[in-house]
C-alpha cells in the first residue's frame, strides 16, 4: 500500500478531491503526505525582460534596468512563494484535523517538469524562502535556508540588492514516493477538456503509480474495476486493485477485452473488391476460416487465461468479492461501456499492455481510458514490474503433441519468433481432425502439409520458409528475375534536377537522347534505397519494391531515396497497413525480445510475447498483394472461367513469369 504520497495543490476543486483521497489512504496505512506547489519565477523574469523596451525613458539606462530587474525578481518570487504558502495552509489544516503528517514543499520551475523530477527521483528544485519566519520555514523541505526580505532605502524606495544566484536554490529533497495523487483538472479547466494540461504532460513521464482524481467518491466500500491483458503490467495493476479492495472493504470487477471485429471488417472489405479470379488465388474462404479458427478462438482463449490468472491472484484475498468478464470489441470502447454499467469508484490500469514497444511512454488503450473514464483512475507504473510475476495456471504446463523428426525439421524453418504460434496452430488443426480420444496423435509430414495448405496462403508459406525446398527455390528465382527490372541510379545526396529527364535510345540507329520524364517512365532507385531494399527477404522483395513504387507514383515522386522509403512506411502505418519491410522490422523486434527472454532463462513465449506474435501474424496474413494480383489478372491471356484446367495452368505459369 501507499505510505509516501505526493500531492500537488492549486486550490481547485479537483485538487481538493485529490487531497481527500490521499488523506483517506494515509489514515489506513499510517502514511505521510508531501503537499506541493510549483511556481515559475524564472518565467516571470523572462517575461519582464521582454517588456523592458516599453518602460519610460528614465528607466532605459543600463544601471536602472539592472536595478529594476533585481527588484522585480525578488518581489515576484516572494509574491509567488506567499501564494503557494497560502495554498499549503489549507492543506495543512485538513491534514491536521485528520491526524495525517504533512511535509510542505515548494518547487521552483516549470510545473510539470518539477513534478516529474520530484516524484521519480526526489530531484525537484527546492528554493530558498524569502522573508519567511524561521519557525514557519522549518516546516518546509529545504526551509532551513531563509533569505532576506525586500528592503526600503532612506528615500522610501525599494533597494536593489545583489544576491548570489546559488542562494535561490537549496538543493533537492531526495525523497522516495509511492504514489502521485493529482486532480484531473486545475484552475484553468475548460468545459470540453478531458484532462488538465499539467496532468496530461505529467502522466507521460512518471514512473511511479499515479492516482488521477475526477470526483469526490471515497474509496471506502467502493467498486474497483481492473483491466488485465496478460501482461506483467496488468497483473501489477491487479495486485494494486486487490490490496485497495481489501484495505477499503471494496469489491473488484475484472475484465479482459479482445477485438475480433477489425479482422472481420478487413476481410469483408477485401471480399467486396476482389475479382473472381483474385478471390480464388487469395483463398478468401480459407483465409476467413483461418481467422475464425486461429485469431478469434486464440484471442478468446487468451482472455480466458488472463482472467483465470486474475482469479488465481484473488485467492490470496478471500475477503474481496470478485467478478470477471470477457469483453469483445475495441478494448477502451468496451471497457467504457462496462464502466457505464457497473459505475466503478476507481478504474485501475497498467501504464502499458501486452503490445508495448520499447521507449513508449503510455499505452494507447490506457491513454484513451485516462481521458474518457467517468471515474477516478489509478495508473500503475512500471517500477518493480517483472515478467515472472505473471501468475502460473495449469494451461502453462500443458505439453504439446509429439512431432515426427521430418516434420520437426520443417517447422524449424519458421523464424524462431513465430515458431510457437505455428506449432500451436498445426497441433490444434490436428486435434480437430482426430479428436482427443486415445493417445496424443503425432504431427507427421502429411498432417503438416495439410495444415499448411489449409491455414496459410502460398506467399505466406514461402515468406515464413515453410514451403518445400523446390517451392522456395523457384520463388527465389522468380523474385530475382522480377528484381532485374528495377532501375538503380545516383545517390540520396544528388541534387534533384529542375526538370527530370530520362535517356532514350533509338532502336534503329542506337543514338542516345534525353527527354523530360513522363508518368509512365520507370521509377528510379538510388544506391542507398536499393541497399536498404536488400534487407527484405528475397521472396518478399518484389512485393516490397512494388509497395514503395506505388506510394512514389501516387505522390508524384520519380526517385526512391531512403527518406521516401521512410515516408512510405509511416503512411502505411497511419493507414493501418503493413508493407513487408515494416512487417520484417516488427518481426526483428520480436526476435530480439525472445533472445532476451532466453538469455534470462524465461519462457520465450510468455503471454505478453504470445499475444504480440499473434497480432503480428494476423496483420502479416491480411496484407496480401491483392492489388498486384488484380493488376496481373487484367493481363491474363485467357478467360479463367472458360478454359480447361491444362490451359489455365499454362496461362497462370505465363502470368507468373
Amino acid at each position: 500500500m501507499y505510505r509516501e504520497i505526493f500531492v500537488p495543490v492549486d486550490n481547485s476543486q479537483h485538487s481538493d478531491w485529490a487531497v481527500d483521497r490521499a488523506i483517506e489512504m494515509c489514515r489506513k496505512t499510517g502514511g505521510r503526505i508531501t503537499g506541493n506547489h510549483v511556481y515559475a519565477a524564472r518565467l516571470h523574469d523572462v517575461r519582464f525582460r521582454q517588456l523592458e523596451t516599453g518602460l519610460p525613458a528614465q528607466f532605459q539606462t543600463p544601471e536602472e534596468i539592472k536595478k529594476q530587474r533585481k527588484i522585480h525578481d525578488k518581489l515576484i518570487e516572494k509574491g509567488l512563494q506567499l501564494i503557494a504558502d497560502s495554498f499549503l495552509d489549507q492543506l495543512g489544516k485538513r491534514c491536521e484535523s485528520a491526524g495525517v503528517p504533512l511535509t510542505r514543499q515548494l518547487l521552483e520551475g516549470i510545473n510539470y517538469e518539477e513534478i516529474v523530477n520530484e516524484v521519480n527521483r526526489g530531484a525537484g528544485r527546492l528554493p530558498g524562502l524569502i522573508g519567511f519566519d524561521p519557525n514557519r520555514a522549518a516546516g518546509y523541505d529545504g526551509g532551513d535556508k531563509v533569505r532576506s526580505d525586500v528592503k526600503l532605502g532612506e528615500n522610501g524606495r525599494l533597494v536593489a540588492e545583489d544576491e548570489d544566484s546559488a542562494a535561490r536554490l537549496v538543493g533537492s529533497s531526495g525523497r522516495q514516493y509511492d504514489l502521485l495523487a493529482i486532480g484531473a483538472h486545475g484552475l484553468g479547466r475548460q468545459p470540453l477538456s478531458q484532462l488538465g494540461g499539467v496532468v496530461a504532460r505529467v502522466l507521460r513521464d512518471i514512473e511511479k503509480d499515479v492516482l488521477i482524481v475526477r470526483d469526490q467518491q471515497p474509496l471506502t466500500g467502493g467498486r474497483l474495476m481492473v483491466c488485465v491483458d496478460g501482461s506483467s503490467y496488468s497483473y501489477k495493476a491487479m495486485k494494486a486493485g486487490l490490496e485497495l479492495a481489501q484495505e477499503f472493504g471494496g469489491s473488484l470487477f475484472v475484465c479482459s477485452a479482445f477485438d475480433v471485429e477489425y479482422h472481420h471488417v478487413v476481410f469483408h472489405n477485401i471480399k467486396d473488391v476482389l475479382s473472381y479470379q483474385a478471390s480464388k488465388v487469395f483463398k478468401f474462404e480459407e483465409q476467413e476460416e483461418l481467422h475464425n479458427n486461429i485469431i478469434d478462438k486464440g484471442l478468446l482463449k487468451l482472455c480466458q487465461a488472463n482472467l483465470k490468472r486474475a482469479e488465481v491472484m484473488a485467492q490470496q484475498y478471500p475477503d474481496v468479492p470478485i467478478k470477471t468478464q470477457i469483453l469483445i470489441g475495441k478494448p477502451f470502447q468496451v471497457i467504457m461501456q462496462w464502466a457505464e454499467e457497473i459505475k466503478p469508484t476507481l478504474l485501475v490500469l497498467g501504464r502499458h499492455g501486452a503490445h508495448r514497444i520499447e521507449n513508449t511512454e503510455l499505452g494507447s488503450q490506457s491513454e484513451n481510458l485516462l481521458r474518457l473514464a467517468p471515474c477516478s483512475v489509478l495508473l500503475v507504473g512500471v517500477v518493480g514490474v517483472r515478467p515472472e510475476d505473471i501468475p502460473w495456471i495449469e494451461e502453462d504446463g500443458q505439453a504439446g503433441l509429439p512431432w515426427a523428426p521430418e516434420a520437426e525439421v520443417r517447422i524449424l524453418r519458421v523464424p524462431p519468433f513465430a515458431q510457437g504460434i505455428a506449432r500451436r496452430a498445426v497441433e490444434e488443426y490436428l486435434l480437430e481432425r482426430v479428436g482427443n480420444a486415445g493417445p496424443p496423435p503425432t504431427v507427421t509430414n502429411k498432417w503438416l502439409d495439410e495444415a499448411i495448405q489449409k491455414l496459410l496462403p502460398t506467399h505466406m508459406q514461402l515468406i515464413m520458409g515453410i514451403g518445400s525446398a523446390e517451392e522456395i527455390a523457384l520463388a527465389e528465382v522468380k523474385a530475382t528475375e522480377q528484381m532485374k527490372a528495377t532501375k538503380v541510379q545516383g545517390h540520396d545526396a544528388d541534387p534533384e534536377p529542375a526538370t527530370p529527364e530520362v535517356e532514350t535510345k533509338c532502336p534503329v540507329t542506337g543514338a542516345v537522347s534525353r527527354r523530360p520524364r513522363v508518368a509512365t517512365d520507370p521509377i528510379v532507385w538510388t544506391e542507398e534505397g536499393w541497399q536498404r531494399l536488400q534487407l527484405v527477404p528475397l521472396i518478399a522483395r518484389p512485393l516490397a519494391r512494388n509497395t514503395v513504387e506505388r506510394f512514389a507514383r501516387h505522390h508524384s515522386i520519380w526517385r526512391v531515396t531512403t527518406s521516401v522509403m521512410d515516408d512510405n512506411k509511416q503512411a502505411m502505418i497511419a493507414a493501418d497497413e503493413f508493407d513487408v519491410d515494416t512487417m520484417m522490422v516488427m518481426f526483428t523486434e520480436l526476435r530480439a525480445k525472445q533472445i532476451r527472454a532466453e538469455a534470462e532463462g524465461k519462457d520465450a513465449l510468455s503471454p505478453e510475447l504470445r499475444a504480440f506474435i499473434e497480432e503480428a501474424k494476423a496483420q502479416g496474413i491480411t496484407r496480401c498483394p491483392i492489388r498486384d494480383i488484380e493488376a496481373k489478372m487484367d493481363k491474363c491471356p485467357v478467360d479463367m472461367k472458360t478454359v480447361t484446367p491444362e490451359e489455365a495452368k499454362r496461362a497462370v505459369e505465363k502470368l507468373l513469369q
